[in-house]
């Protein structure tokens, strides 16, 4: 049974970036900031035959910053219709491999290309929302959480279904008191 929570887990995560409008498609990002938890919406791109979970950001963006500090992250996905709740976390790093991160720019279509080539860094003061100043250049840059646990809550009657998988015990995985 764990087996198939498992590998039915891994594809729920996989129709996130494979199917356009999936419940997982948009999920939350958690870093620490000063001791304090942040939190932001994402969009799910890809995940490497690891389970790594691969964002697209701005370089120059707040949650960059706070990665370099302290690598510790956790993505949180719901899917509502599904009532199921995943969790996965591990270290995240700034990509750093030319090849793979022109394999990733090259995915960034048409208006979407703008929201990396604001003259001025992600939460900077502004006036008017209809006053943003773009530029040439792509700061566009990936992040790569490096899965280390993949936690799965299945909301059911008459009993939840909540199980850890890690990767140290190679994903075997048990189940959790829901």
């Amino acid at each position: 049974m764990l087996k198939t929570i498992f590998n039915d887990t891994i594809n729920e995560i996989k129709f996130g970036y494979l199917k356009r409008k999936h419940a997982n498609k948009y999920c939350s990002l958690a870093s620490i900031y000063q001791n304090k938890p942040q939190i932001r919406t994402v969009v799910l791109r890809d995940m490497t035959e690891g389970y790594h979970l691969i964002f697209f950001t701005d370089k120059r963006s707040e949650k960059v910053k706070q990665y370099k500090n302290n690598r510790n992250a956790e993505v949180l996905f719901y899917n509502h219709k599904k009532l199921l709740q995943i969790k996965v976390g591990g270290p995240i790093e700034l990509l750093q491999d030319t090849e793979r991160i022109n394999y990733y720019k090259q995915k960034v279509q048409g208006s979407s290309k703008k929201d990396y080539t604001t003259l001025k860094k992600p939460s900077t003061p502004i006036k008017n929302p209809d006053r943003v100043d773009y530029g040439d250049e792509l700061n566009f840059a990936v992040l790569e959480l490096q899965t280390e646990y993949i936690e799965s809550l299945q909301l059911k009657r008459p009993n939840h279904i909540r199980c850890l998988f890690e990767k140290k015990d190679n994903w075997k995985g048990q189940f959790l008191v829901p």
